[in-house]
């Protein structure tokens, strides 16, 4: 049985708890979908992945408040979409970048007035203008928040040193460790870690001849691969044991494994780590005091809530200057000890467009039912 308490178990990500809840047998859905404090004064609905409520990541809005706004949980965007589609209507939601757009084309979102936000000028600038974040006038739609990694988490006692000193995602194709590799079941993920590897000028919209290499890829990949997962703690205990060598994962495996004394390490592959960036909207129709509403986001984009987002969920904060409360260990351990650095490095996910989705769907669908 999975338990409300569960979703706020410090280092429990929002993709680990919805994970746990489907190897459980238990969809979002089933989750109490909303809670208050029983002396709460504020008039604010968030709409959150769960774990995200905890009362450290808005501290300065209870202490004006009186309390915790209510919050309401998703468990993925595109369901997010639809409730919303439907007639919810939150104040505050967080999405990530490439859902952005989606919402707002569907007449969810409205603009956020910048200027309001205590916290704007400690952004760091490469996230300030992300696609999807601005229409077409320049208003703003998003606000980053989070973002990590996607790469490679691989077991340097295990593997051909040629890898330890040339990272590269091509390990992921690398006949040698057929049956000790994984990777991500999603379709942004392995489109856009073989669209790296072939070379292609935009993994999120190949075209026909590069689909058609794509295809061809993943197909051999198909036959190297242990599993396609859907819980990073599965990677994390077949690495831990040696029965992977290597997989795509999230730099929060990293920090698990490092803290268990497992021979790993986590990639900057050759090719590009992919980075990924979700933040806060405000929704269309929302009631709820817009005020409110800013403080909370302040609350959110102070620099002891992004350290308490780095230490206790090893993901990036929006501040920069939360980095500096947290200790350089830690950040290395990360693989963010230079968050500028990284990120200028970093290859960010994209939109797909809907056309372009469900054509890769369709063939990612195939593939691994063995066509």
């Amino acid at each position: 049985m999975v338990t409300c308490n569960e979703k706020t178990q410090p280092g429990l990500s929002r993709r680990q708890f919805a994970a746990r809840l489907g190897a459980a047998g238990v969809g979002l859905a089933t989750v109490p979908m909303l809670w208050r404090p029983a002396a709460a004064k504020p008039n604010l609905t968030v709409f959150e992945w769960s774990g995200y409520e905890l009362p450290q990541f808005h501290q300065a809005f209870i202490d004006k408040y009186g309390g915790s706004p209510a919050f309401s949980f998703f468990g993925e965007e595109e369901e997010a979409m639809q409730k919303m589609r439907a007639g919810f209507h939150p104040d505050i939601s967080h999405p990530c970048t490439y859902s952005t757009r989606r919402w707002r084309d569907a007449g969810l979102l409205k603009p956020i007035d910048l200027g309001r936000l205590a916290y704007w000028g400690d952004v760091f600038p490469s996230l300030k203008d992300l696609p999807g974040s601005h229409d077409e006038k320049g208003d703003a739609y998003f606000v980053p928040w989070d973002w990590g990694n996607s790469s490679v988490l691989y077991r340097t006692d295990l593997v051909d040193p040629e890898y330890v000193r040339e990272e590269s995602w091509k390990i992921l194709f690398d006949e040698r460790y057929k049956g000790r590799l994984a990777i991500y079941d999603s379709v942004d993920g392995v489109m856009g870690v073989v669209g790296l590897v072939i070379g292609a000028k935009d993994p999120f919209n190949m075209t026909e001849d590069e689909l058609g290499r794509a295809a061809e890829m993943l197909r051999k990949q198909r036959e190297l691969l242990r599993f396609y997962w859907t819980d990073p703690t599965t990677v994390e205990q077949a690495l831990a044991s040696g029965e992977l060598v290597a997989s795509y994962a999230w730099n929060s495996s990293y920090k698990q494994l490092r803290d268990q004394g497992v021979p790993v390490a986590y990639m900057v592959p050759k090719e590009g780590i992919y980075t990924w960036v979700c933040g806060f909207v405000f929704i269309a129709g929302g009631e709820g005091d817009e005020t409110q509403a800013y403080d909370y986001l302040d609350a959110a984009m102070a620099p002891e809530s992004g350290a308490y987002l780095i230490t206790e969920y090893n993901y990036g904060h929006c501040n920069q200057k939360a980095f500096e409360l947290v200790p350089a260990e830690t950040l290395a351990q990360l693989g963010i000890k230079d968050p500028v650095s990284h990120m200028a490095g970093s290859v960010f996910f994209k939109e797909i467009e809907p056309s372009v989705r469900e054509r890769y769907i369709r063939l990612f669908e195939e593939i691994k039912a063995g066509s």
